[in-house]
Protein backbone atom coordinates (compact mmCIF):
# COMPACT_ATOMS: atom_id res chain seq x y z
CA UNK A 1 0.00 0.00 0.00
CA UNK A 2 2.75 2.43 0.76
CA UNK A 3 4.09 2.21 -2.90
CA UNK A 4 0.07 3.11 -3.86
CA UNK A 5 0.38 6.23 -1.74
CA UNK A 6 3.91 7.21 -3.16
CA UNK A 7 2.87 6.85 -6.83
CA UNK A 8 -0.35 8.63 -5.71
CA UNK A 9 2.19 11.44 -4.18
CA UNK A 10 4.65 11.70 -7.34
CA UNK A 11 1.88 11.72 -9.74
CA UNK A 12 0.29 14.58 -7.57
CA UNK A 13 3.32 16.64 -7.94
CA UNK A 14 3.85 15.45 -11.39
CA UNK A 15 0.37 17.60 -12.24
CA UNK A 16 1.45 20.24 -10.21
CA UNK A 17 4.66 21.11 -12.68
CA UNK A 18 1.82 21.51 -15.30
CA UNK A 19 -1.06 22.87 -13.25
CA UNK A 20 0.30 25.21 -10.62
CA UNK A 21 -1.58 25.43 -7.56
CA UNK A 22 -3.19 21.87 -7.77
CA UNK A 23 -1.63 20.95 -4.63
CA UNK A 24 -3.07 22.43 -2.07
CA UNK A 25 -0.97 20.82 1.02
CA UNK A 26 1.75 18.86 1.23
CA UNK A 27 4.10 17.71 4.27
CA UNK A 28 4.79 14.39 3.62
CA UNK A 29 8.18 13.00 2.44
CA UNK A 30 10.20 15.83 0.31
CA UNK A 31 12.05 12.69 -1.49
CA UNK A 32 8.67 11.61 -3.00
CA UNK A 33 8.32 14.99 -4.67
CA UNK A 34 9.98 14.20 -8.48
CA UNK A 35 12.49 16.17 -9.42
CA UNK A 36 11.95 15.66 -13.78
CA UNK A 37 8.74 17.41 -15.16
CA UNK A 38 7.50 14.65 -16.87
CA UNK A 39 5.04 15.26 -20.72
CA UNK A 40 1.49 14.86 -20.20
CA UNK A 41 1.22 11.94 -21.89
CA UNK A 42 3.98 9.97 -19.39
CA UNK A 43 1.30 11.60 -16.78
CA UNK A 44 -1.66 9.84 -17.82
CA UNK A 45 -0.07 6.74 -18.42
CA UNK A 46 1.26 6.84 -14.86
CA UNK A 47 -2.27 7.31 -13.70
CA UNK A 48 -3.65 4.55 -15.79
CA UNK A 49 -1.19 2.18 -13.99
CA UNK A 50 -1.99 3.69 -10.53
CA UNK A 51 -6.24 3.46 -11.05
CA UNK A 52 -5.36 -0.45 -11.98
CA UNK A 53 -3.37 -0.78 -8.96
CA UNK A 54 -5.94 0.79 -6.51
CA UNK A 55 -8.39 -1.46 -8.03
CA UNK A 56 -6.30 -4.22 -7.05
CA UNK A 57 -6.78 -3.54 -3.21
CA UNK A 58 -8.80 -4.88 -0.73
CA UNK A 59 -12.02 -3.02 -0.42
CA UNK A 60 -11.82 -0.86 2.04
CA UNK A 61 -12.72 3.32 2.79
CA UNK A 62 -9.32 3.94 1.69
CA UNK A 63 -9.63 1.90 -1.94
CA UNK A 64 -12.85 3.67 -2.21
CA UNK A 65 -11.58 7.24 -1.49
CA UNK A 66 -7.71 6.63 -3.66
CA UNK A 67 -10.16 5.52 -6.14
CA UNK A 68 -12.50 8.63 -6.26
CA UNK A 69 -8.96 10.84 -6.20
CA UNK A 70 -7.32 9.01 -9.22
CA UNK A 71 -10.07 9.06 -10.83
CA UNK A 72 -10.66 12.98 -10.98
CA UNK A 73 -6.52 12.99 -11.37
CA UNK A 74 -7.43 11.08 -14.77
CA UNK A 75 -9.84 14.21 -15.47
CA UNK A 76 -7.35 16.72 -14.53
CA UNK A 77 -4.95 15.19 -16.84
CA UNK A 78 -7.42 14.85 -19.95
CA UNK A 79 -8.09 18.61 -19.62
CA UNK A 80 -4.26 19.73 -19.43
CA UNK A 81 -3.91 17.83 -22.99
CA UNK A 82 -6.77 19.87 -24.01
CA UNK A 83 -9.67 17.83 -24.67
CA UNK A 84 -12.87 19.77 -23.58
CA UNK A 85 -15.57 18.06 -21.30
CA UNK A 86 -19.24 19.37 -21.39
CA UNK A 87 -18.98 21.85 -18.13
CA UNK A 88 -21.83 19.73 -16.40
CA UNK A 89 -19.28 16.41 -17.03
CA UNK A 90 -16.42 18.68 -16.14
CA UNK A 91 -17.72 18.99 -12.53
CA UNK A 92 -19.52 15.30 -12.49
CA UNK A 93 -15.63 13.75 -12.87
CA UNK A 94 -13.57 15.92 -11.20
CA UNK A 95 -15.69 16.25 -8.27
CA UNK A 96 -18.27 13.82 -8.22
CA UNK A 97 -21.29 15.67 -7.83
CA UNK A 98 -23.79 17.04 -9.99
CA UNK A 99 -23.74 20.80 -11.12
CA UNK A 100 -27.72 21.19 -10.61
CA UNK A 101 -29.30 24.56 -11.82
CA UNK A 102 -31.29 25.80 -8.80
CA UNK A 103 -35.14 27.09 -10.27
CA UNK A 104 -34.78 30.69 -9.59
CA UNK A 105 -38.45 30.59 -7.78
CA UNK A 106 -36.17 29.83 -4.83
CA UNK A 107 -34.34 32.84 -5.28
CA UNK A 108 -37.77 34.97 -5.61
CA UNK A 109 -39.12 33.63 -2.87
CA UNK A 110 -35.86 34.29 -0.62
CA UNK A 111 -36.23 38.04 -1.86
CA UNK A 112 -39.74 38.26 -0.95
CA UNK A 113 -38.94 37.37 2.12
CA UNK A 114 -36.03 39.84 2.27
CA UNK A 115 -38.23 42.57 0.86
CA UNK A 116 -40.41 42.13 4.45
CA UNK A 117 -37.65 41.76 6.43
CA UNK A 118 -35.50 44.95 4.99
CA UNK A 119 -38.80 47.75 4.44
CA UNK A 120 -37.95 51.25 3.22
CA UNK A 121 -37.53 53.04 -0.10
CA UNK A 122 -34.88 51.99 -3.07
CA UNK A 123 -34.86 48.60 -4.31
CA UNK A 124 -33.85 46.04 -2.02
CA UNK A 125 -30.24 45.47 -3.11
CA UNK A 126 -29.75 49.43 -1.72
CA UNK A 127 -31.89 48.71 1.20
CA UNK A 128 -29.67 45.08 1.74
CA UNK A 129 -26.60 46.76 1.39
CA UNK A 130 -27.31 49.40 3.78
CA UNK A 131 -28.17 47.32 6.56
CA UNK A 132 -24.82 45.28 5.90
CA UNK A 133 -23.01 48.56 5.96
CA UNK A 134 -24.25 49.01 10.02
CA UNK A 135 -22.12 45.68 10.74
CA UNK A 136 -19.01 46.94 8.84
CA UNK A 137 -15.92 46.35 11.08
CA UNK A 138 -13.20 49.36 10.92
CA UNK A 139 -10.54 48.17 8.96
CA UNK A 140 -7.88 49.38 12.24
CA UNK A 141 -10.08 46.99 14.52
CA UNK A 142 -10.23 43.89 12.00
CA UNK A 143 -7.52 42.11 13.70
CA UNK A 144 -8.76 42.85 17.20
CA UNK A 145 -12.38 41.60 16.71
CA UNK A 146 -10.48 38.28 14.37
CA UNK A 147 -8.84 37.09 18.17
CA UNK A 148 -11.72 38.03 19.90
CA UNK A 149 -13.49 35.10 17.20
CA UNK A 150 -10.84 32.88 17.10
CA UNK A 151 -10.52 32.39 20.64
CA UNK A 152 -13.96 31.50 21.27
CA UNK A 153 -14.49 29.36 18.46
CA UNK A 154 -10.82 27.60 19.61
CA UNK A 155 -12.15 27.05 23.16
CA UNK A 156 -15.28 25.50 21.58
CA UNK A 157 -13.43 23.10 19.34
CA UNK A 158 -10.30 21.99 20.85
CA UNK A 159 -11.65 20.04 23.57
CA UNK A 160 -14.69 18.39 21.91
CA UNK A 161 -12.48 17.00 19.22
CA UNK A 162 -9.35 16.47 21.01
CA UNK A 163 -7.05 18.64 19.18
CA UNK A 164 -3.13 17.82 19.25
CA UNK A 165 -0.76 20.10 21.51
CA UNK A 166 0.30 22.68 19.66
CA UNK A 167 -1.86 23.30 16.57
CA UNK A 168 -2.02 26.62 15.60
CA UNK A 169 -2.59 29.12 12.72
CA UNK A 170 -1.93 32.33 11.87
CA UNK A 171 -3.96 35.32 10.53
CA UNK A 172 -2.96 37.30 7.63
CA UNK A 173 -5.05 40.46 5.77
CA UNK A 174 -4.63 40.29 1.99
CA UNK A 175 -5.55 41.99 -0.96
CA UNK A 176 -6.18 41.17 -4.55
CA UNK A 177 -7.28 37.56 -4.45
CA UNK A 178 -10.16 36.14 -6.22
CA UNK A 179 -11.40 34.26 -2.83
CA UNK A 180 -12.49 36.02 0.52
CA UNK A 181 -10.59 33.47 2.65
CA UNK A 182 -8.22 31.12 2.28
CA UNK A 183 -6.80 28.48 4.49
CA UNK A 184 -2.91 27.31 3.50
CA UNK A 185 -1.95 23.82 5.47
CA UNK A 186 1.46 23.91 6.77
CA UNK A 187 1.59 20.79 7.72
CA UNK A 188 2.95 19.97 11.87
CA UNK A 189 -0.60 21.00 13.33
CA UNK A 190 -0.03 24.49 11.54
CA UNK A 191 -1.98 26.61 8.99
CA UNK A 192 -2.19 30.27 7.42
CA UNK A 193 -5.44 31.77 6.89
CA UNK A 194 -5.58 34.65 4.50
CA UNK A 195 -8.58 36.66 4.68
CA UNK A 196 -9.24 38.87 1.69
CA UNK A 197 -9.80 42.52 2.29
CA UNK A 198 -10.58 44.01 -0.74
CA UNK A 199 -14.27 44.18 0.29
CA UNK A 200 -15.22 45.35 3.41
CA UNK A 201 -15.53 43.22 6.78
CA UNK A 202 -18.77 42.18 7.70
CA UNK A 203 -19.16 41.18 11.63
CA UNK A 204 -21.78 39.37 11.00
CA UNK A 205 -20.10 37.03 8.68
CA UNK A 206 -16.43 36.72 10.93
CA UNK A 207 -17.69 33.72 12.91
CA UNK A 208 -18.82 31.86 9.94
CA UNK A 209 -15.62 32.68 7.82
CA UNK A 210 -13.41 31.68 10.78
CA UNK A 211 -14.57 28.72 11.81
CA UNK A 212 -15.11 27.88 7.85
CA UNK A 213 -11.20 28.55 7.58
CA UNK A 214 -10.79 27.24 11.02
CA UNK A 215 -12.36 25.91 14.23
CA UNK A 216 -13.60 23.60 13.12
CA UNK A 217 -13.69 23.68 9.29
CA UNK A 218 -10.49 23.53 6.97
CA UNK A 219 -7.62 24.01 9.74
CA UNK A 220 -8.88 21.17 11.86
CA UNK A 221 -10.12 18.81 9.42
CA UNK A 222 -6.52 18.83 8.38
CA UNK A 223 -4.97 19.06 11.56
CA UNK A 224 -7.04 15.93 13.08
CA UNK A 225 -6.50 13.73 9.08
CA UNK A 226 -2.53 14.83 9.78
CA UNK A 227 -2.91 12.72 13.55
CA UNK A 228 -5.08 10.07 12.96
CA UNK A 229 -4.32 9.09 9.18
CA UNK A 230 -1.14 10.35 8.55
CA UNK A 231 0.87 10.09 11.89
CA UNK A 232 -1.16 7.11 13.45
CA UNK A 233 -2.25 5.29 10.58
CA UNK A 234 0.48 5.67 8.79
CA UNK A 235 -1.36 6.69 5.42
CA UNK A 236 0.51 8.95 3.22
CA UNK A 237 -1.31 10.04 1.00
CA UNK A 238 -3.20 12.09 4.02
CA UNK A 239 -0.26 14.02 3.63
CA UNK A 240 -1.08 15.82 0.05
CA UNK A 241 -4.48 17.77 -0.48
CA UNK A 242 -5.47 18.48 -3.90
CA UNK A 243 -7.78 20.89 -5.49
CA UNK A 244 -10.11 19.88 -8.32
CA UNK A 245 -10.79 16.43 -6.57
CA UNK A 246 -14.06 14.53 -4.64
CA UNK A 247 -12.07 15.43 -1.38
CA UNK A 248 -12.93 19.16 -2.35
CA UNK A 249 -16.52 18.43 -1.59
CA UNK A 250 -15.76 16.79 1.67
CA UNK A 251 -14.30 19.52 2.98
CA UNK A 252 -15.77 22.76 1.74
CA UNK A 253 -18.85 20.74 3.35
CA UNK A 254 -17.75 20.60 6.71
CA UNK A 255 -16.45 24.17 6.35
CA UNK A 256 -20.11 25.74 5.01
CA UNK A 257 -21.86 23.55 7.98
CA UNK A 258 -18.63 24.16 10.33
CA UNK A 259 -19.94 26.93 12.69
CA UNK A 260 -23.24 25.41 13.65
CA UNK A 261 -21.49 22.70 14.80
CA UNK A 262 -20.29 24.34 17.86
CA UNK A 263 -22.95 27.26 18.14
CA UNK A 264 -26.59 27.66 17.81
CA UNK A 265 -28.62 30.18 16.45
CA UNK A 266 -29.38 32.21 19.57
CA UNK A 267 -25.81 31.49 21.09
CA UNK A 268 -24.35 33.40 17.91
CA UNK A 269 -26.84 35.60 18.16
CA UNK A 270 -25.79 36.73 21.61
CA UNK A 271 -22.42 36.93 20.70
CA UNK A 272 -22.56 38.71 17.68
CA UNK A 273 -24.72 42.04 19.75
CA UNK A 274 -21.92 41.49 22.96
CA UNK A 275 -18.98 41.88 19.62
CA UNK A 276 -21.16 44.67 18.15
CA UNK A 277 -21.24 46.13 21.48
CA UNK A 278 -17.67 45.82 21.62
CA UNK A 279 -16.88 47.74 18.56
CA UNK A 280 -19.58 50.69 19.70
CA UNK A 281 -20.95 50.00 16.02
CA UNK A 282 -24.65 51.50 17.10
CA UNK A 283 -26.61 48.12 16.75
CA UNK A 284 -28.88 46.65 19.55
CA UNK A 285 -31.04 43.49 20.05
CA UNK A 286 -33.37 43.81 16.74
CA UNK A 287 -31.06 44.93 14.42
CA UNK A 288 -28.80 41.80 15.36
CA UNK A 289 -32.12 39.57 15.16
CA UNK A 290 -32.78 41.08 11.95
CA UNK A 291 -29.52 40.09 10.56
CA UNK A 292 -29.80 36.58 11.52
CA UNK A 293 -33.52 36.69 9.68
CA UNK A 294 -31.64 38.11 6.79
CA UNK A 295 -28.86 35.46 6.75
CA UNK A 296 -31.46 32.34 6.88
CA UNK A 297 -32.60 34.21 3.55
CA UNK A 298 -29.06 34.62 2.16
CA UNK A 299 -28.55 30.73 2.80
CA UNK A 300 -30.79 30.49 -0.09
CA UNK A 301 -28.80 33.09 -2.14
CA UNK A 302 -25.30 31.02 -1.97
CA UNK A 303 -26.19 28.73 -4.89
CA UNK A 304 -26.63 31.49 -7.40
CA UNK A 305 -23.10 31.11 -8.07
CA UNK A 306 -23.53 27.29 -9.22
CA UNK A 307 -26.25 29.28 -11.70
CA UNK A 308 -23.95 31.99 -12.63
CA UNK A 309 -20.90 29.16 -13.71
CA UNK A 310 -23.64 27.29 -15.90
CA UNK A 311 -24.65 30.59 -17.41
CA UNK A 312 -21.07 32.07 -18.16
CA UNK A 313 -19.66 27.97 -19.21
CA UNK A 314 -21.90 26.14 -20.51
CA UNK A 315 -24.24 28.49 -22.06
CA UNK A 316 -21.85 30.46 -22.84
CA UNK A 317 -23.55 33.65 -22.18
CA UNK A 318 -21.82 37.37 -22.05
CA UNK A 319 -20.04 38.51 -19.02
CA UNK A 320 -22.46 41.52 -18.51
CA UNK A 321 -25.33 39.41 -18.46
CA UNK A 322 -23.23 36.87 -15.84
CA UNK A 323 -22.88 40.23 -13.60
CA UNK A 324 -26.52 41.23 -13.93
CA UNK A 325 -27.41 37.74 -13.16
CA UNK A 326 -25.51 37.35 -10.01
CA UNK A 327 -26.36 41.10 -9.13
CA UNK A 328 -30.02 40.65 -9.19
CA UNK A 329 -30.51 37.21 -7.43
CA UNK A 330 -27.32 37.26 -4.76
CA UNK A 331 -28.40 40.65 -4.37
CA UNK A 332 -25.06 41.23 -4.70
CA UNK A 333 -23.09 45.11 -4.93
CA UNK A 334 -21.29 45.52 -8.37
CA UNK A 335 -18.11 44.73 -6.54
CA UNK A 336 -19.21 41.49 -5.21
CA UNK A 337 -20.58 40.56 -8.21
CA UNK A 338 -17.25 41.47 -10.17
CA UNK A 339 -15.71 39.13 -7.31
CA UNK A 340 -18.01 36.53 -7.59
CA UNK A 341 -17.24 36.32 -11.58
CA UNK A 342 -13.67 36.74 -10.99
CA UNK A 343 -13.98 33.34 -9.22
CA UNK A 344 -16.04 31.19 -11.70
CA UNK A 345 -13.85 32.80 -14.66
CA UNK A 346 -10.35 31.81 -12.85
CA UNK A 347 -8.98 28.37 -14.87
CA UNK A 348 -8.29 26.83 -11.26
CA UNK A 349 -11.76 27.60 -9.27
CA UNK A 350 -13.76 27.10 -12.64
CA UNK A 351 -15.56 24.47 -11.34
CA UNK A 352 -15.19 24.33 -8.09
CA UNK A 353 -18.01 26.61 -7.20
CA UNK A 354 -20.37 23.69 -6.56
CA UNK A 355 -18.00 21.90 -3.79
CA UNK A 356 -19.84 24.67 -1.59
CA UNK A 357 -23.28 24.44 -2.12
CA UNK A 358 -23.08 20.23 -3.05
CA UNK A 359 -20.76 19.41 0.09
CA UNK A 360 -23.18 21.41 2.54
CA UNK A 361 -25.76 19.28 1.18
CA UNK A 362 -24.16 15.96 1.10
CA UNK A 363 -23.72 16.58 5.19
CA UNK A 364 -27.65 18.19 5.45
CA UNK A 365 -29.26 15.22 3.95
CA UNK A 366 -26.42 12.95 6.00
CA UNK A 367 -27.82 14.61 9.51
CA UNK A 368 -31.24 14.64 8.40
CA UNK A 369 -31.73 10.91 7.46
CA UNK A 370 -28.82 9.15 9.63
CA UNK A 371 -29.45 12.11 12.91
CA UNK A 372 -26.76 11.74 15.42
CA UNK A 373 -24.97 14.81 13.54
CA UNK A 374 -22.13 15.31 15.88
CA UNK A 375 -21.09 11.68 15.61
CA UNK A 376 -20.67 12.01 11.80
CA UNK A 377 -19.14 15.75 11.28
CA UNK A 378 -16.55 14.13 13.64
CA UNK A 379 -16.41 10.68 11.56
CA UNK A 380 -15.99 13.22 8.24
CA UNK A 381 -13.43 15.35 10.07
CA UNK A 382 -11.32 12.00 10.85
CA UNK A 383 -12.07 9.53 8.18
CA UNK A 384 -11.41 9.66 4.44
CA UNK A 385 -14.70 9.98 2.29
CA UNK A 386 -15.95 10.95 -1.18
CA UNK A 387 -19.26 12.17 -1.98
CA UNK A 388 -20.30 8.61 -2.81
CA UNK A 389 -19.05 7.07 0.03
CA UNK A 390 -21.63 9.92 1.79
CA UNK A 391 -24.58 9.10 -0.31
CA UNK A 392 -23.97 5.52 0.49
CA UNK A 393 -24.21 6.42 4.25
CA UNK A 394 -27.71 8.20 3.78
CA UNK A 395 -28.57 5.52 2.42
CA UNK A 396 -27.74 3.04 5.13
CA UNK A 397 -25.12 1.34 3.43
CA UNK A 398 -22.10 1.13 5.57
CA UNK A 399 -19.66 -0.61 3.25
CA UNK A 400 -16.93 0.91 1.35
CA UNK A 401 -18.24 1.10 -2.21
CA UNK A 402 -19.23 3.79 -3.64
Amino acid sequence: MTEVARSYIELAHGIEQHFPGYIDAYFGPEDWKPRAKLPLAELSRQAEELFRAVECLEPSQRRTWLKAQVAAMQTTLVLLQGERLPYREEVRRLYDVEALAVPEVRFEEAMTNLEALLPGQGDLNGRLEAFRRRFVVPPERVGEVLEMVLERLGEQVRGRYGLPEGESFTVELVKNQPWGAYNWYLGAYRSRIELNTDLPTYLHALPDTMAHEGYPGHHTEHVLKEQRLYGEKGHAEASIFLINSPECVIAEGIAVRACEMVLGEEEQGEWLLELAQHLGLGVGRPEVEAMQAVMRQQRVLKYVSGNAALLFHEEKRPEAEVLGYIEHYALATPERARKSLEFIANPTWRSYVFTYTAGGDLLDELFRTRAKAEGWFRRLLEEPATPGMVRAWTAGKEGHEA
